[in-house]
Protein backbone atom coordinates (compact mmCIF):
# COMPACT_ATOMS: atom_id res chain seq x y z
CA UNK A 1 0.00 0.00 0.00
CA UNK A 2 1.61 2.97 -1.08
CA UNK A 3 2.40 6.04 1.60
CA UNK A 4 3.64 9.48 1.90
CA UNK A 5 7.20 9.39 3.36
CA UNK A 6 7.76 10.30 6.96
CA UNK A 7 8.81 13.40 7.37
CA UNK A 8 11.81 14.45 9.40
CA UNK A 9 9.98 15.79 12.52
CA UNK A 10 6.92 14.75 14.46
CA UNK A 11 6.09 18.40 14.21
CA UNK A 12 2.65 18.66 11.98
CA UNK A 13 4.12 20.25 8.53
CA UNK A 14 2.86 23.57 7.72
CA UNK A 15 0.75 24.60 4.91
CA UNK A 16 -0.31 28.53 4.62
CA UNK A 17 1.23 29.42 7.45
CA UNK A 18 -0.61 26.81 9.55
CA UNK A 19 0.15 22.87 11.30
CA UNK A 20 -1.16 20.36 8.96
CA UNK A 21 -2.83 17.68 11.02
CA UNK A 22 -1.34 14.75 9.35
CA UNK A 23 -3.58 11.47 9.31
CA UNK A 24 -3.25 7.85 9.23
CA UNK A 25 -6.64 6.38 8.22
CA UNK A 26 -7.27 2.68 9.27
CA UNK A 27 -10.70 0.88 8.36
CA UNK A 28 -10.89 -2.92 6.30
CA UNK A 29 -13.62 -1.79 4.02
CA UNK A 30 -12.39 -0.04 1.20
CA UNK A 31 -15.52 2.06 0.85
CA UNK A 32 -15.49 3.50 4.26
CA UNK A 33 -11.56 4.75 3.46
CA UNK A 34 -12.53 6.32 0.03
CA UNK A 35 -15.62 7.91 2.29
CA UNK A 36 -13.66 9.66 4.53
CA UNK A 37 -11.07 10.77 2.49
CA UNK A 38 -13.63 12.20 0.40
CA UNK A 39 -15.19 14.03 3.19
CA UNK A 40 -11.54 15.13 4.51
CA UNK A 41 -10.10 16.45 0.87
CA UNK A 42 -12.17 19.63 1.72
CA UNK A 43 -9.93 20.37 4.36
CA UNK A 44 -6.53 21.90 3.77
CA UNK A 45 -5.07 21.82 7.06
CA UNK A 46 -5.80 17.86 7.06
CA UNK A 47 -3.61 15.05 5.40
CA UNK A 48 -4.47 11.64 4.85
CA UNK A 49 -0.58 10.54 5.16
CA UNK A 50 -1.24 6.28 5.46
CA UNK A 51 -3.91 4.02 5.20
CA UNK A 52 -4.25 0.45 6.56
CA UNK A 53 -6.68 -2.44 6.07
CA UNK A 54 -6.06 -4.50 9.14
CA UNK A 55 -5.05 -3.94 12.58
CA UNK A 56 -1.32 -5.44 12.36
CA UNK A 57 -1.33 -2.51 9.50
CA UNK A 58 -2.63 0.09 11.38
CA UNK A 59 0.51 -0.62 13.98
CA UNK A 60 3.01 -0.87 11.70
CA UNK A 61 1.88 2.70 9.56
CA UNK A 62 1.21 4.56 13.14
CA UNK A 63 4.72 3.59 13.96
CA UNK A 64 6.43 4.41 11.03
CA UNK A 65 4.74 7.43 9.62
CA UNK A 66 3.85 8.57 13.23
CA UNK A 67 0.78 10.86 12.52
CA UNK A 68 -0.88 13.36 14.42
CA UNK A 69 -4.21 11.39 14.68
CA UNK A 70 -4.91 7.52 13.63
CA UNK A 71 -8.41 7.28 12.77
CA UNK A 72 -8.86 3.42 13.33
CA UNK A 73 -11.74 0.86 13.15
CA UNK A 74 -13.21 -0.56 16.23
CA UNK A 75 -14.00 -3.92 14.13
CA UNK A 76 -10.42 -4.86 12.07
CA UNK A 77 -9.56 -8.23 11.42
CA UNK A 78 -6.39 -9.53 11.98
CA UNK A 79 -6.48 -7.93 15.26
CA UNK A 80 -9.63 -5.62 17.10
CA UNK A 81 -9.03 -1.79 17.32
CA UNK A 82 -8.34 -2.14 21.04
CA UNK A 83 -5.50 -4.24 20.98
CA UNK A 84 -4.14 -2.26 17.98
CA UNK A 85 -4.35 0.68 20.28
CA UNK A 86 -2.80 -0.93 22.72
CA UNK A 87 0.66 -1.81 21.24
CA UNK A 88 0.13 1.10 19.07
CA UNK A 89 -0.18 3.28 22.88
CA UNK A 90 2.49 1.44 23.78
CA UNK A 91 4.97 2.38 20.89
CA UNK A 92 3.43 5.93 20.20
CA UNK A 93 2.19 7.30 23.04
CA UNK A 94 2.09 10.84 21.40
CA UNK A 95 -0.33 9.58 18.57
CA UNK A 96 -3.94 10.84 19.02
CA UNK A 97 -6.41 7.87 18.59
CA UNK A 98 -9.68 8.57 17.26
CA UNK A 99 -12.16 5.48 17.15
CA UNK A 100 -14.25 4.70 14.14
CA UNK A 101 -17.34 2.54 14.85
CA UNK A 102 -20.95 1.50 13.75
CA UNK A 103 -21.50 0.61 17.44
CA UNK A 104 -20.17 0.20 20.73
CA UNK A 105 -20.90 -0.34 24.22
CA UNK A 106 -20.32 1.18 27.24
CA UNK A 107 -17.84 -1.01 28.65
CA UNK A 108 -15.92 -0.23 25.22
CA UNK A 109 -16.16 2.98 25.51
CA UNK A 110 -14.38 2.84 28.87
CA UNK A 111 -11.61 0.21 28.25
CA UNK A 112 -10.78 2.84 25.04
CA UNK A 113 -10.58 5.86 27.11
CA UNK A 114 -8.18 4.03 29.75
CA UNK A 115 -6.11 2.82 27.10
CA UNK A 116 -6.11 6.21 25.60
CA UNK A 117 -8.17 6.54 22.95
CA UNK A 118 -9.12 10.56 22.61
CA UNK A 119 -12.59 10.42 20.53
CA UNK A 120 -14.98 8.30 19.02
CA UNK A 121 -17.18 8.91 16.27
CA UNK A 122 -20.30 6.57 15.43
CA UNK A 123 -20.09 6.17 11.52
CA UNK A 124 -23.94 6.86 11.26
CA UNK A 125 -22.37 10.55 12.23
CA UNK A 126 -19.13 10.69 10.37
CA UNK A 127 -20.62 13.68 7.98
CA UNK A 128 -21.37 15.52 10.82
CA UNK A 129 -19.31 15.33 13.60
CA UNK A 130 -15.86 13.79 12.17
CA UNK A 131 -14.48 17.05 10.70
CA UNK A 132 -14.79 18.80 14.58
CA UNK A 133 -13.99 15.97 16.17
CA UNK A 134 -10.53 15.66 14.69
CA UNK A 135 -9.72 19.58 15.13
CA UNK A 136 -10.98 19.09 19.07
CA UNK A 137 -8.68 16.25 18.92
CA UNK A 138 -5.91 17.66 17.36
CA UNK A 139 -6.18 20.92 19.54
CA UNK A 140 -6.13 18.61 22.91
CA UNK A 141 -9.63 17.96 23.46
CA UNK A 142 -11.58 14.97 23.55
CA UNK A 143 -14.63 14.08 21.36
CA UNK A 144 -16.82 11.59 23.01
CA UNK A 145 -20.39 11.25 22.37
CA UNK A 146 -20.88 13.93 19.66
CA UNK A 147 -19.35 16.91 21.34
CA UNK A 148 -15.66 18.19 22.17
CA UNK A 149 -14.69 17.13 25.82
CA UNK A 150 -12.15 19.66 27.52
CA UNK A 151 -11.87 18.15 30.78
CA UNK A 152 -12.21 14.12 30.74
CA UNK A 153 -12.09 13.02 34.48
CA UNK A 154 -13.88 16.34 35.15
CA UNK A 155 -16.78 15.41 32.64
CA UNK A 156 -16.96 11.76 34.10
CA UNK A 157 -16.76 13.21 37.70
CA UNK A 158 -19.86 15.29 37.21
CA UNK A 159 -21.47 12.50 36.07
CA UNK A 160 -20.62 10.09 38.64
CA UNK A 161 -21.84 12.78 41.12
CA UNK A 162 -25.27 13.40 39.26
CA UNK A 163 -25.68 9.95 39.43
CA UNK A 164 -24.52 9.21 43.04
CA UNK A 165 -27.99 8.21 44.59
CA UNK A 166 -28.75 5.55 46.57
CA UNK A 167 -32.51 5.26 45.34
CA UNK A 168 -33.53 3.16 42.84
CA UNK A 169 -35.80 5.34 40.08
CA UNK A 170 -37.32 4.96 36.75
CA UNK A 171 -37.09 8.64 36.37
CA UNK A 172 -40.72 8.65 34.90
CA UNK A 173 -39.34 6.44 32.06
CA UNK A 174 -42.17 4.85 29.80
CA UNK A 175 -41.54 1.03 29.33
CA UNK A 176 -40.81 1.54 25.47
CA UNK A 177 -38.29 3.99 26.91
CA UNK A 178 -37.11 1.99 29.32
CA UNK A 179 -36.07 -0.36 26.11
CA UNK A 180 -34.42 2.34 24.34
CA UNK A 181 -32.19 3.23 27.14
CA UNK A 182 -31.38 -0.47 27.21
CA UNK A 183 -30.32 -0.58 23.56
CA UNK A 184 -28.39 2.71 23.61
CA UNK A 185 -26.41 0.69 26.83
CA UNK A 186 -25.40 -2.07 24.09
CA UNK A 187 -24.38 0.25 21.79
CA UNK A 188 -27.27 0.30 19.39
CA UNK A 189 -27.59 2.93 16.58
CA UNK A 190 -30.80 4.93 16.05
CA UNK A 191 -31.56 3.00 13.09
CA UNK A 192 -30.63 -0.35 14.79
CA UNK A 193 -33.42 0.46 17.62
CA UNK A 194 -36.01 2.00 14.72
CA UNK A 195 -35.42 -1.48 13.45
CA UNK A 196 -35.52 -3.62 16.23
CA UNK A 197 -38.96 -1.38 17.44
CA UNK A 198 -40.23 -0.98 13.82
CA UNK A 199 -40.15 2.43 14.57
CA UNK A 200 -38.84 5.35 12.60
CA UNK A 201 -35.85 7.12 13.38
CA UNK A 202 -37.54 10.74 14.49
CA UNK A 203 -39.54 8.41 16.38
CA UNK A 204 -36.52 7.08 18.23
CA UNK A 205 -35.16 10.57 18.39
CA UNK A 206 -38.23 12.02 20.17
CA UNK A 207 -37.92 9.01 22.43
CA UNK A 208 -34.21 9.94 23.15
CA UNK A 209 -35.25 14.05 23.90
CA UNK A 210 -37.61 12.97 26.22
CA UNK A 211 -34.92 10.19 28.50
CA UNK A 212 -32.54 13.21 28.34
CA UNK A 213 -35.04 15.28 30.15
CA UNK A 214 -36.00 12.76 32.38
CA UNK A 215 -32.87 11.73 33.73
CA UNK A 216 -30.98 15.17 32.86
CA UNK A 217 -27.84 13.97 30.51
CA UNK A 218 -27.68 15.24 27.06
CA UNK A 219 -25.29 12.51 25.50
CA UNK A 220 -25.76 8.83 24.54
CA UNK A 221 -22.69 7.58 27.02
CA UNK A 222 -23.95 10.01 29.56
CA UNK A 223 -26.99 8.07 29.13
CA UNK A 224 -25.53 4.73 28.94
CA UNK A 225 -23.34 5.55 32.13
CA UNK A 226 -26.36 6.43 34.05
CA UNK A 227 -28.59 4.32 33.10
CA UNK A 228 -25.62 1.33 34.88
CA UNK A 229 -25.16 3.55 37.82
CA UNK A 230 -28.64 4.16 38.45
CA UNK A 231 -29.66 -0.12 37.90
CA UNK A 232 -32.23 0.88 35.05
CA UNK A 233 -30.67 -2.09 33.12
CA UNK A 234 -28.51 -5.38 34.08
CA UNK A 235 -24.62 -3.52 34.54
CA UNK A 236 -23.63 -7.43 32.64
CA UNK A 237 -24.96 -6.21 29.25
Amino acid sequence: MKTKPKSQTTSPLRRGGASVIRIVLADDHPVVRIGVRNMLASEEQVEVVGEAGDGDEAITQTLELLPDILLLDLAMPRLPGLEAMRSIMSGSPSVKIILLTSQISTQQIIEALQIGARGIVLKDALADHLNEAIFSVASGDYWIGGKRVVNLVGALHDLMQKAATPERKTYGLTPREMEVVGCIVEGCSNRDIAKQFTLSEETVKRHLSNIFDKTGVSTRLELAMFAIAHHLVDPSV
